[in-house]
């Protein structure tokens, strides 16, 4: 059924398959690299020879992250061959059945699922994306793996050296009944050299030397390093074939509306901003007001924007909008990791420019930085200090992200004339 000598797999990762009998077994590197298709193996051939007793259980951070990074993959027929047939899943439900086996699917976004641990007796574990879990959680899995024999696989791409994952077991392997392995792009026999060179455009600064080079590093300093004013502002914008807005709303904090453009040269554009401080203006606005001030601004520069992108936790302000009849109000992305990682890597690529007119958004993008605290922790976290504009950025570059991802790996026009 499952025919190793078939797959395109390396050495290393045959050898993490063949090796991974210790109780904790993490594969960890960069993106792309082979360590899931390991894991996944090792994984299911422990399925395969399971004693009785115990639940088998798959973790991550939530269950549609489960559906689309171990389930769909497990059903891939070009993968795992008559495998796939045997590993049987009904979308949104918690449950899957591998080989016959019920395989309990837990999501846990934060400590309260932990919970869902309580009371457990299980045999065998899979955890997707490790770092991302909450550390109780882990410890609490870890525990509930009490059947003799009992066995967790975890697979993770590398974050802080100050992360609980590194600190407490990678740094301790020698010390645990434990085995790890690192991978890189280069272990992964199946990926063509384009594929690579576009993989690896797509990262930069902090996210390129974790994804692409499998480093475990600090995030410190400046966020946006690549940043430059003199290659990155323009006074003169192009035709703009698509618009976009993203918003970030405050009160008591300024307010901050982003308009963003793909321009006729397949750059993209900071093209205006409008900006509201309570406390410079010496009173505030009602959400009333900013709906009226937003659609204003835009009736001024003669643009209706495809989507604005709000700040999720601006639920009040949505509302206002949908009520004054404004069109394409959407939920952003607020993912303020892979947000910052889409605008560094357009930045990075000259293919993010902002127009001078963009006062709030040019004082506050050279001083966004990395918060030392929550680098001590062992986090990854921006320091909340004049960074609205740049949130709002943020939301409309990466909730857009979809739009213009290819545009990384496309010539600018200056190198396709030359």
């Amino acid at each position: 059924m499952l025919d190793l000598d078939r797959l395109p797999l390396s050495r290393k990762q045959l050898r993490s398959i063949g090796q991974a009998t210790a109780r904790i077994n993490l594969w960890h590197g960069s993106v792309r690299s082979g360590k899931t298709i390991a894991s996944l193996l090792a994984f299911v051939i422990a399925v395969a020879t399971a004693g009785p007793s115990g639940l088998i259980i798959v973790v991550g951070r939530s269950l549609q992250t489960i559906e689309r990074n171990v389930l769909e993959p497990l059903q891939d027929r070009a993968l795992f061959g008559a495998l796939a047939r045997h590993v049987v899943h009904t979308r949104g439900a918690t449950t899957a059945t591998i080989l016959g086996r019920t395989v309990h699917l837990i999501g846990a976004a934060d400590a309260r699922a932990e919970g869902r641990l309580r009371g457990l007796t299980a045999q065998l574990a899979y955890v997707d994306e490790a770092t991302l879990l909450p550390e109780g959680f882990w410890v609490q899995l870890l525990a509930r793996l009490s059947v003799p024999g009992a066995r967790l696989y975890a697979t993770t791409n590398p974050d802080s050296p100050r992360h609980w994952l590194k600190a407490g077991y990678l740094d301790r392997v020698a010390e645990l009944d434990m085995r790890a392995w690192h991978f890189r792009l280069a272990d992964n026999p199946s990926l063509s050299a384009e594929y690579v060179a576009a993989l690896a455009a797509e990262y930069t600064g902090l996210w390129r030397k974790r994804m692409i080079e499998g480093a475990w590093v600090v995030a410190e300093g400046a966020i946006y390093s690549e940043w430059d004013e003199d290659r990155h502002v323009v006074d003169a914008l192009p035709t703009m074939r698509r618009h976009w807005v993203g918003v970030d709303y405050g009160t008591t904090n300024p307010f901050s509306a982003v308009l963003l453009g793909l321009g006729d040269d397949d750059r993209m554009y900071a093209c205006a901003e409008w900006r509201f401080d309570s406390r410079t203006a010496h009173r505030a606005m009602t959400d009333a007001q900013y709906s009226a001030a937003v659609r204003a601004w835009l009736t001024d520069l003669d643009i209706a924007p495809e989507w604005t992108f709000i700040d999720p936790s601006a639920k009040s302000f949505s509302t206002q909008l949908w009520q004054d009849g404004y069109q394409g109000v959407a939920r952003a992305d607020n993912t303020v990791s892979d947000g910052i990682r889409s605008v560094a890597s357009l930045l990075a690529a000259d293919r993010l420019l902002v127009h001078r007119s963009c006062e709030g958004l040019l004082g506050e993008l050279p001083g966004y930085a990395w918060d030392p605290k929550a680098t001590e922790r062992g986090e990854d976290a921006p320091l909340k200090i004049n960074d609205h504009s740049a949130d709002a950025l943020r939301y409309a570059v990466h909730s857009t992200a979809h739009e213009w991802r290819h545009l990384l790996t496309a010539p600018h026009e200056e190198a396709a004339a030359a």
